[in-house]
């Protein structure tokens, strides 16, 4: 399937009615159509893996191609600079977090990204600090081989974002916090120090919010049966 058959597809599926809705939850209305996820999603499967046309939807500037360019792009053949690129067109919440859980995360460079994107002293456009803190979500869930080190040393980072008081920021560095914290007992022990490390030290009330809104979660029964505490 080409890029012009693509976007012939994504306009027939248009819906203004949905793009009035997008913008009510944050969604950028700048050339969106109002595609839903599950129809792009569907579109994907039919598309399959096309590294070309990937870099054809993202730079159409369209709001759904830009999410479908990241539903069919090959992670194998994503360079850093290709990431670079993507995400400095950030432009609204869920490009950025379809885009990272749907091939950000696949490619070789998640958790390099990762901290480069949500360090203090990395980068400060919005939406690519939010990227950081995604990826670090998307990874506790989606990469079942690697071992707790390597989201330990993302705890620090989470607890020097958590004074970001942006919304889109603040909500990633939460998610990121809860994921992590639900991946396993060890780290869920440890997701629950930093959060309770964030209310004792940090007088901000973005911190206050990450660190009591990810308490509530990582200590509920729940959360603690599925993980098989012992307390």
């Amino acid at each position: 399937m080409n890029l012009d058959e693509v976007l012939r597809r994504l306009r027939a599926l248009s819906n203004t009615g949905n793009v009035e809705g997008m913008k009510r939850v944050g969604i950028s209305a700048n050339n969106t159509y109002g595609v839903t996820v599950p129809d792009l999603r569907t579109m994907a499967k039919t598309i399959g893996k096309d590294h070309l046309l990937a870099q054809q939807l993202w730079d159409s500037q369209i709001h759904e191609a830009r999410i479908l360019a990241g539903m069919v792009d090959e992670p194998k053949m994503v360079t850093e600079e290709q990431m670079e690129k993507w995400v400095k067109d950030f432009d609204s919440w869920d490009v950025c977090d379809q885009c990272c859980s749907n091939l950000f995360d696949k490619t070789k460079f998640p958790y390099q990204k990762a901290v480069e994107w949500s360090s203090s002293n990395g980068r400060s456009e919005e939406f690519v600090k939010r990227a950081g803190f995604v990826l670090m979500a998307c990874l506790a869930v989606h990469d079942k081989k690697t071992g707790d080190s390597e989201f330990l040393k993302f705890l620090p980072i989470i607890k020097s974002g958590a004074t970001d008081d942006r919304n889109y920021v603040k909500k990633a560095v939460n998610w990121a916090l809860r994921q992590i914290g639900k991946r396993n007992i060890s780290l869920n022990e440890a997701a629950i120090n930093t959060a309770k490390e964030i209310q004792a030290t940090m007088n901000s009330k973005a911190a206050k919010w990450v660190a009591s809104d990810a308490l509530r979660e990582l200590t509920s029964k729940n959360i603690q049966k599925k993980l098989g505490s012992s307390s």
